[in-house]
């Protein structure tokens, strides 16, 4: 147990992943929301699993911990050597974030999707591939703007790497800037760090975790 949760390891197939679950969680219990994270660069195996999903994203030590205390946390991570290639493994993502709803108590209506840098474009990619088991995305600086619309809400958490293609992004996905108070379902926030700095700062605000537990697929629309 760390800090009010419990860390586990699962051994899929294809997919080495790290699980965060709440004390008390449990099919048994209320249903909690599901937060996947898809890691960058650098974070794919050999690394070892620890040491690679807790350096960014939600199970960073220096993150909220907002993230958890309430979410069901599970980041998968890539075989060697990994890259810009979340688009291949959208089956094996689903069958772990499937796997986590029916086996931890996550909840089918608040399962939401971030990543960061390369899994910043995964949050795209998979949004495409795995239509129906995401409520919201959360891409953290991703390299390279989306080409179709995901058709979900979208907090868009922009770093040095995505800020080269700012006005893309937001024509793209109808953003506003949240920064202006903006609390709709397509926002924005720039707190003008650079790559790295863009994941720690998003990933320590707990704005953006409040925003997503107002997305669920049983909220009047």
């Amino acid at each position: 147990m760390v800090d009010g949760h419990r860390l586990v390891v699962i051994e899929s197939a294809r997919l080495g992943s790290l699980l965060s679950i709440p004390i008390g969680s449990g099919p048994e219990r209320t249903l909690r929301p599901v937060i996947c994270f898809l890691h960058g660069y650098d974070e794919a195996a050999p690394l070892e699993i620890h040491r690679a999903l807790r350096r960014h994203g939600p199970l960073r030590k220096s993150s909220s911990p907002m993230a958890r205390e309430h979410f069901i946390i599970i980041a998968p991570q890539l075989p060697p050597p990994g890259g810009d290639v979340w688009f291949g493994y959208a089956d094996p993502v689903r069958q772990i974030v499937q796997g986590i709803q029916a086996g931890y108590g996550g909840d089918p209506d608040r399962t939401y999707l971030t990543g960061f840098s390369f899994g910043g474009n995964g949050v795209f990619d998979l949004a495409d591939l795995v239509p129906g088991l995401w409520t919201a995305l959360w891409p953290v600086d991703p390299t390279r703007v989306p080409q179709k619309d995901p058709g979900l809400p979208v907090w868009l958490s922009f770093g040095e790497i995505s800020r080269w293609h700012r006005a893309s992004f937001i024509r793209a996905l109808n953003l506003k800037d949240a920064g202006e108070g903006n609390t709709g379902d397509r926002v924005y926030l720039d707190q003008e760090k650079d790559h790295v700095g863009s994941a720690t700062s998003a990933y320590a605000d707990d704005r953006i975790y409040s925003w997503l537990l107002t997305q669920s697929r049983s909220r009047p629309r």
